[in-house]
């Protein structure tokens, strides 16, 4: 039965590097695919006010499928040999194959990540439905915190599901967490982030956040229940704070000294799931010494 556990991880974990690769394509086409829809319904009600009729789209196809993977330097086109997760980038030492540019040691990390992540999962929970809702929560999480740090963008495409994820999670027991208690937990960490929103915004006149922030931390309710808001939102702010003084100290702050809050929000999420909410409870009360 060890074996066989240790096993069902390992191909979990294959999995997951199979589908960390996946996740960059998703981590780079989903904002322009979105920013793309933004200007075509622009461009459509300009020209419904103007009474003239929308233009057509001529734009080439652009999804998560289609065109292939491509080396944004030189266009050559990915080969399936040159796309296994973490193989191909160490033999071909970082670079394309054709014109030698570098790529990002990201993409592999990205795939690295998932694939431990759903390794952890299937060792935890096994092969279960219990399991897969996890890795399919902790893949969502890596696309979103990478996503948001890139563009500040977190897409209801992937917020969305995730919340109803949660709550069908605990609807059908394969949480832990009561089915009021995910309800609650939705609706708290929606609604706490909101009135956090609009109290800085009529305090300073200034958006300290996003609306992406409040569904992703209504997401996080609703799969660990209202009871773990308080503790993931500390561990969210405690991770926030360390890594901007990291960036401040080494000038590495973007243009107007804004971060992102949602990968912060990523990685408490991934730790409340790892430790539990009570652990890093316990862990952010000892780091002040409560």
């Amino acid at each position: 039965m060890v074996l066989e556990a240790w096993l069902d991880a390992a191909i979990g974990g294959v999995i997951g590097l199979l589908f960390g690769s996946f996740l960059n394509v998703v981590i780079y086409r989903l904002p322009k695919m979105m920013e793309r829809q933004w200007a075509t319904e622009l461009a459509q009600a300009e020209a419904s006010s103007q009474g003239k009729e929308p233009p057509e789209d001529t734009q080439p196809t652009f999804n998560l499928m289609t065109p292939r993977s491509r080396c944004p330097a030189c266009g050559h086109v990915v080969r399936w040999h040159e796309n296994i997760p973490v193989v191909s980038y160490l033999f071909l030492r970082g670079r394309c194959s054709s014109c030698k540019t570098r790529i990002s040691p990201r993409y592999p990390l990205v795939e690295l990540a998932t694939g431990a992540l759903f390794f952890f999962c299937i060792h935890r929970w096994g092969a279960t439905p219990t399991g897969l809702a996890w890795c399919g929560f902790s893949a969502a999480l890596v696309a979103l915190a990478f996503i948001d740090w890139d563009t500040t963008l977190l897409p209801d495409d992937i917020t969305l599901p995730l919340l109803w994820a949660g709550l069908l999670a605990s609807a059908l027991q394969w949480t832990n967490v009561p089915l009021f208690a995910s309800v609650m937990g939705a609706a708290a960490g929606y609604l706490s982030l909101w009135l956090v929103y609009w109290g800085f915004k009529l305090a300073t006149g200034k958006e300290g956040m996003g609306y992406g922030d409040f569904k992703l931390f209504a997401a996080l309710g609703a799969w660990f229940g209202w009871q773990a808001l308080v503790p993931i939102i500390l561990m969210s702010s405690v991770i926030g704070a360390i890594i901007g003084i990291a960036m401040k100290i080494f000038s590495s702050l973007r243009e107007g000294g804004y971060i992102p809050f949602g990968p912060f929000l990523v990685g408490a999420g991934l730790t409340a799931m790892v430790f539990g909410p009570n652990a890093i409870l316990g862990t952010v009360l000892g780091l002040f010494g409560l």
